[in-house]
């Protein structure tokens, strides 16, 4: 079976699952069955009842049976997967344990999880409980090895320059963004807020990334993904979820232009060697260097190596030999001074290097 991009597959996951090619897709994000065992009915304070989950599809005979569905349809997820791809997982107190295990089990290796703290939560109506406040997002790469996107720079930007924490506060999906059937009840008990898949894709994916849902339900995935430049396959077994995923997608129109960029990460930019700042007359041998507030200089010697004193090496390692430490970034510690004598980091040279050689 062919991948066909920005459509909702309508089929029971596994099945269609196994009929999707290998490393196919960059991104799963999974929104299983919780399996949550209800019995009786739930209901207010006022005796009236509360919408809770009791659809067909969240009802397993035992947790042997939602075991082995979980094996199947994350074994078909990695196979679909690229080597450098990832999976999000999100769940409740009642499955994200069973699904932790059985992503190790499986070959995924976990990278985070995340803690979507609810401002809004529901109520314990019986008060024999701790008020459910939030729910468990596990972040795994395909392999130990899978070379994963993170895009750092661009949280941190979002977080008023500081670092993303794994504890993230929004409400529960309400208002306007909550789709209702015909008959004005919400659609669908456990739709997520867009900016819950918002940040995630803002985090883990990037521009033109294929990004698979198997549970797409009322296509927020979908959304999220058409909206930020992304494309989606979506894989769902209700007709009326489809009609009604589908309806909205029509609605979104995507954000375009410079709009869609986002700040880009020093690792994921090509690497410059010092020794081409050298190399194409940028900095020049016996060019003098400065630490900060000049108290050390090094000599820029023909190989792009820094000489002090009898110290040499490369401009990471002679930093790190003044510093006394185990390791140093000579791009921000190595300054050069400029004709009207200020100290400029030479990281600055190689960002210009980057600009005039079209390497950004």
């Amino acid at each position: 079976m062919e991948l066909i991009r920005n459509t909702i597959i309508e089929g029971e996951c596994v099945d269609v699952l196994s009929r999707l090619p290998d490393k196919s897709v960059d991104l799963v994000f999974a929104d299983p069955p919780y399996n949550l065992q209800l019995g009786e009915g739930l209901t207010r304070p006022d005796q009236s009842a509360v919408a809770g989950v009791n659809d067909a599809w969240d009802r397993f005979d035992s947790f042997d049976a939602y075991d082995l569905f979980t094996h199947q349809w994350l074994s078909e997820c990695r196979r679909v997967l690229k080597d450098d791809g990832a999976i999000w997982v999100i769940g409740s107190y009642h499955n994200i344990f069973r699904l932790g295990t059985i992503l190790q089990d499986s070959g995924f290796w976990i990278q985070n999880d995340v803690i979507w703290l609810k401002s809004n939560p529901m109520p314990n109506f019986k008060g024999t409980r701790f008020q459910n406040a939030h729910e468990t997002l596990i972040w795994a790469a395909k392999t130990e090895k899978s070379r994963v996107t993170f895009n750092y720079d661009a949280l941190k930007a979002f977080n008023e320059d500081k670092q993303m924490r794994s504890d993230w506060t929004m409400p529960i999906c309400t208002g306007s963004e909550r789709l209702k059937d015909e008959a004005g009840k919400k659609a669908h008990p456990t739709q997520k807020p867009e900016a819950l898949l918002k940040r995630v894709l803002l985090a883990t994916t990037n521009p033109g990334d294929v990004v698979l849902d198997p549970f797409s339900g009322t296509g927020t995935t979908a959304a999220a993904a058409k909206m930020l430049g992304r494309d989606y396959v979506g894989i769902e077994q209700d007709p009326a979820y489809i009609r009604l995923s589908r309806a909205r997608l029509d609605g979104i129109t995507p954000i375009g232009g410079d709009a869609l960029e986002t700040q880009k990460s020093a690792r994921a930019l090509p690497r410059v060697p010092f020794g081409a700042l050298v190399e194409n007359g940028w900095l020049k041998p016996g060019d003098r260097l400065w630490s900060p507030k000049k108290r050390h200089h090094a000599r820029i010697r023909v190989d792009g190596s820094l000489s002090s004193g009898d110290a040499s090496g490369s401009i990471h390692r002679l930093g790190a030999h003044i510093m006394k430490a185990p390791a140093c970034n000579g791009w921000t510690f190595w300054h050069y001074e400029s004709p009207k004598g200020d100290l400029t980091p030479i990281d600055l040279l190689r960002r210009r290097y980057r600009q005039e050689m079209g390497l950004n």
